[in-house]
């Protein structure tokens, strides 16, 4: 059915500031743009916006959607102020606990803490008898309490790994803090998520994505759920049908021969196969990142290698073997300059780019590298009013200007998306496009964290948009509005491009549309 969509201020972002009156769909797709008295006669359906702002559909570039909707249905501690606020949200959770099941929570982070404690194992012991477990922000670290370690056989004397930290106490027992491959040891203890509850996960993710005006996502879930069949089963079930959304798969390093070797299948066009995804190093928060020189805080550490140099080599080698590209985490210097090294030796097949996820220190040096090759880049403009606060105490102050700089990468012409990380930080992409603006929460009083490293409001969208599209593909076919491109819309109540700066967090989503089809739509326009 030929449907017009009129009466709304249209961007297309194939230019900044273009605007249209009305556009024509069918079929999932843009048929043509033009007047609203030109297109209504060839429509079959009106759509009357009632003056509301379209956008091309906003694209997350880098999440981990199952793992955001685990978020919403289990105890969130993200907004924990305190560590004696922590302590009060857990004792008030999961009072019916069997002892042989787990207590989980997730997204802690003592940095918003004033005392920046980290609960111990034995406080965590008067909380209950069950197995804890409590993620960090960063999903790169873990506090467990004394029965989660004695299920996963740690004690004074277990060594740590070589790409994991146990941290101690004076007297050298662990104090319950776990940081990389040492929290998968007890993550690896989990019971194996059923197919129903990833489903769960995953449709209670869309859900909320869709709230908050996504149409698409670039993801990382395939490894995580025990056998990949599992989180692939959860994509066919949910995607497709009543419910369209779309996803770019990335390909966990550890099921990527599997499903190889099993000719998966993926649920196209709602869930499309994309690199093969492994990690080099951790984050700052625990500084596990790779560093090129100490931690100023840590004159011993310079961050944790999750991958050695030849294990690098041989999945890069492994991914080339079947004409696909890679996506790696890499947060510290060391760490891209690793990447560097092999893909250099490496690179990637012909028409395909390598995705660098996060880059959050960039020497000069390796920029000048990175430009010589075909890759594209996931940043996360929100880690700034996050991490800023307290990541030169951490850094120093000699390595801050090259500290999450993106709009350098911008104008060496990168082709550069943006993403929350989620459920690492919150994935309302208007909250990541105004920390790409003013690199600073919304209502703090300063001109930013490194302000000459903020985006306009245009190149901020087209993060979300266009750059996004870019990083998997689609160039042609989404990011813009545009005869041919897919009719995915984010429809706000209000001109992000003309509101208050610090309005643009808390405009509301009007309509999100995808192929077509409204799939959100808010009870009531607000501001109207």
């Amino acid at each position: 059915m030929k449907t017009i969509w009129h009466n709304a201020v249209f961007y297309t972002m194939q230019n900044e500031g273009h605007t249209i009156e009305a556009l024509l769909t069918e079929n999932s797709k843009i048929l043509t743009t033009g007047s609203y008295e030109e297109l209504r006669i060839h429509a079959a359906q009106e759509i009357d916006l009632q003056g509301a702002v379209v956008f091309p559909g906003f694209i997350d570039n880098h999440m981990h959607i199952i793992g955001q909707g685990e978020k919403l249905l289990r105890l969130d501690l993200s907004q924990a102020a305190s560590s004696e606020e922590l302590m009060q949200m857990l004792r008030g959770a999961y009072r019916n606990l069997r002892e042989d099941e787990w207590f989980i929570g997730e997204g802690w982070d003592e940095q918003n803490f004033p005392d920046k404690k980290i609960p111990t194992r034995c406080e965590l012991d008067s909380i209950t008898d069950s197995p804890m477990l409590l993620k960090r922000t960063c999903w790169h670290a873990a506090v467990v309490n004394s029965k989660a370690l004695e299920l996963a056989g740690i004690t004074k004397d277990t060594p740590d790994p070589e790409d994991g930290v146990i941290e101690r106490d004076e007297s050298g027992e662990p104090t319950g803090l776990l940081k990389e491959s040492a929290m998968h040891r007890v993550l690896q203890l989990l019971p194996e998520p059923s197919e129903s509850y990833v489903t769960k996960a995953l449709r209670t993710s869309v859900d909320h994505l869709l709230s908050v005006g996504l149409t698409g996502v670039v993801t990382d879930d395939l490894g995580y759920y025990g056998s990949y069949q599992t989180p692939l089963q959860a994509f066919k079930n949910v995607l497709g049908g009543e419910c369209k959304f779309r996803v770019h798969l990335l390909r966990h390093f550890s099921v990527f021969q599997q499903l190889m070797d099993d000719r998966a299948t993926y649920n196209e066009p709602w869930a499309e196969p994309g690199e093969m995804k492994f990690f080099i190093d951790g984050a700052f928060g625990g500084s596990t990142a790779l560093l090129s020189s100490p931690y100023a805080d840590e004159p011993d550490n310079i961050g944790t290698t999750v991958v050695t140099d030849e294990e690098l080599e041989e999945l890069v080698k492994l991914a080339r073997t079947y004409g696909e590209a890679v996506a790696i985490h890499m947060i510290g210097d060391q760490a891209v300059e690793k990447a560097l090294d092999v893909i250099e030796k490496h690179p990637a097949p012909a028409g395909k780019r390598d995705r660098f996820i996060h880059v959050c220190l960039l020497r000069d040096d390796l920029v000048n590298r990175m430009a010589k090759l075909p890759i594209v880049l996931d940043i996360q403009p929100a880690f700034v009013p996050s991490d800023f606060p307290w990541i030169e105490d951490r850094l120093g102050t000699h390595r801050m200007n090259c500290a999450y700089a993106w709009k350098r990468l911008i104008d060496r012409a990168f082709i550069v998306g943006g993403g929350s990380d989620a459920p690492i930080e919150d994935p309302s992409p208007l909250l990541g496009m105004h920390a790409a603006i003013e690199r600073r929460q919304p209502g703090d009083q300063h001109d930013g964290y490194l302000p000459n490293e903020k985006l306009s409001r245009y190149e901020a969208v087209q993060l979300f948009t266009s750059g996004a599209a870019a990083t998997i593909g689609k160039t042609d076919s989404r990011g813009r509005i545009a005869e041919g491109f897919d009719a995915d819309f984010t429809i706000l109540s209000e001109d992000l491009f003309t509101v208050p700066v610090d309005r643009i967090p808390d405009i509301p989503i009007y309509m999100t549309v995808v192929a077509g089809e409204i799939m959100y739509r808010a009870s009531e326009k607000s501001g109207s």
